[in-house]
């Protein structure tokens, strides 16, 4: 999919289209997860600063990103590709291989080329967005091709042309390379995939290893014989959230930890699985970074569980001097559950639940309790976020702050809508699930 946060915020919001875009968090703290084609020509790129993209591009629009969104509009790409082939391979909400030969809709270029561009028209039409098609006769070549195919295009590179096309290329280009194998590679005298090939096998193991300069030297000559696997099993399941200031107050990071649980379970619950390994991540205000764990009798997907799990391996970390970043993870992942596993998680950590301080809902409960005595709690209002108003109907957040929030009605199949002004707590104004991108489709 083409720059696919960017592109469904411009399709689900007529006053973006045509304008520079970029998503990702919003913090000072905060790097681009993408940005449409409009901001890339200011220089903007993913996992850019948020702060450095903001001087590069100071008039984009800045939205914060909707997962949920984006991984319904997702699901649809996911189907029509299916629906070419069992053996489909995502690599991420926007990005899959698909082994065409098995579905039986391609035994030649010609073929091939035909199901590529039937499979743009169908995402165009489901979906409103574009995407790109590389065709080969391997995964590396393909996903080459994709790239080149970008925005909006299909290249398909012809089974045996394989070294010519990458010859001249970076050595960057190949599975495996990244920035301290290409410095290692450059330091030894090669930067394209055909000084690779000029070095040959022996010369790659000694620079590399066994494994890894074997597998690269097979790639420089055009050879990738992985397979598409059509199920990846999930391994893990987490959630994380980096702060704009680092926390210090204690019952703070408790109250974050165990919304960070509730996320956790579920997005755990969303994949069909349960977990026995309850996972806290906290990095620290000098960038250390600790990971604590505890295994449970058995898997289960009960929030009470993992969040009392989560309390527990916190107690056990020092967050003295301030935490920048908190997450929480469940692993070993199975697909049924096991009930009643709170009395067992206490004891399989030995814990003296007479000396333990509170660290489930009620804790969190009596904390929000003791908050509002104290006044209100302001609703937050993301930018990008959908909203529906009592009058004006369907809207999206474009600011907010000194208590008001400002909001543009418009809808996807309308042209772009007007702004209005309404206090942070007016109660017309709610959060809503978002528009779907196509008259008739379902919302996700």
């Amino acid at each position: 999919m083409d720059a696919f946060f960017a592109a469904a915020e411009q399709a689900s919001k007529p006053s973006l289209r045509g304008k520079p875009v970029i998503v990702g968090g919003l913090g000072p703290r905060g790097v681009v997860a993408t940005a449409s084609y409009e901001a890339r020509r200011f220089g903007v790129h993913s996992a850019m600063p948020m702060g450095q993209a903001r001087r590069l591009a100071p008039n984009a629009a800045y939205l914060v990103p909707r997962f949920a969104f984006y991984r319904s509009i997702s699901e649809q790409v996911m189907e029509l590709l299916r629906r070419l082939s069992p053996l489909v391979e995502p690599l991420s909400l926007d990005e899959a291989f698909v082994d065409l030969e098995a579905g039986g809709v391609a035994d030649d270029s010609a073929g091939a080329r035909a199901a590529g561009e039937r499979l743009r028209a169908d995402i165009l039409a489901a979906t409103g967005l574009t995407g790109s098609v590389g065709l080969a006769g391997s995964k590396m070549i393909a996903k080459i091709a994709s790239e080149e195919a970008k925005p909006d295009g299909l290249v398909l590179i012809e089974p045996g042309t394989e070294r010519e096309l990458l010859g001249p290329r970076s050595v960057r280009i190949l599975p495996g390379v990244g920035p301290a194998t290409g410095e290692h590679l450059r330091r030894a005298g090669m930067t394209s995939v055909s000084d690779l090939v000029e070095a040959g096998e022996d010369e790659l193991v000694r620079l590399l290893g066994r494994a890894h300069g074997a597998s690269l030297y097979r790639m420089a000559r055009g050879h990738d014989d992985r397979r598409v696997v059509a199920e990846r099993d999930a391994k893990s399941v987490s959630v994380e959230d980096t702060f704009d200031v680092d926390l210090h107050d204690r019952v703070r990071i408790r109250i974050e930890v165990e919304r960070l649980a509730e996320r956790c379970v579920g997005r755990l619950r969303a994949s069909g699985h349960s977990g026995r390994t309850i996972v806290l991540k906290v990095r620290r205000y000098d960038f250390s970074t600790l990971t604590r764990s505890e295994t449970l009798r058995g898997p289960t997907d009960d929030p009470a569980v993992v969040r009392e799990a989560a309390g527990r391996l916190l107690e056990a970390v020092d967050t003295t001097g301030g935490v920048r970043l908190l997450g929480v993870g469940v692993s070993g992942l199975a697909d049924y559950t096991q009930e009643d596993l709170f009395a067992q998680a206490v004891a399989d950590a030995g814990a003296d639940t007479r000396a333990e301080p509170e660290t489930g809902a009620d804790a969190v409960a009596e904390e929000v309790a003791e908050a509002e005595e104290h006044g209100p709690v302001e609703r937050h209002w993301s930018p990008g976020h959908d909203v529906r108003h009592a009058v004006y109907g369907a809207g999206w957040i474009q600011g907010s702050g000194v208590g008001r929030v400002t909001v543009r009605f418009e809808e996807p199949w309308s042209g772009p809508g007007r702004v209005r002004t309404f206090s942070v707590d007016d109660p017309d104004l709610e959060p809503s699930e978002p528009l779907p991108l196509v008259r008739g489709e379902t919302a996700a």
